[in-house]
């Protein structure tokens, strides 16, 4: 039976402890940006500002999945691809696999696309 609501905690079960602490960093990221809310489904957890959802990311076998809102394309090992998602935003594909991988520069992309979320890209 396909059940309707997914939570937080679904997604973590049965990860191993290393892909549960990357998403768990990834979140604490995401929430030093300001305030977001969350929205869960069978594929994703999505963050979202005031305007709109921003990120994505859940757990996998081998570390950690998830996407970013960007106003401009960034080429990084990390980003497995990007394409445009509107005339403004263009939405990254990334992967982390270690924790020194969600570093400053990630965050950088994070409070970019958090500021998408609260709608900076359509002014």
């Amino acid at each position: 039976m396909e059940r309707d609501e997914w939570t937080v905690e679904d997604h973590l079960r049965g990860k191993p402890p290393g892909s549960v602490a990357l998403y768990r960093r990834f979140v604490e990221l995401v929430e030093a940006c300001g305030p977001v809310t969350y929205a869960v489904a069978k594929t994703t957890i999505t963050f979202k500002g005031s305007r709109r959802g921003f990120a994505g990311a859940k757990p996998t076998p081998r570390g950690l999945a998830g996407y970013l809102d960007l106003q401009r394309l960034v080429e990084d090992p990390r980003i497995m691809s990007a394409s445009p998602y509107t005339k403004r935003l263009y939405v990254h594909q990334f992967r982390i696999t270690a924790p020194d991988e969600l570093d400053d520069e990630f965050a950088g992309w994070l409070r970019e696309a958090y500021a998408v979320g609260q709608g900076t890209h359509l002014t």
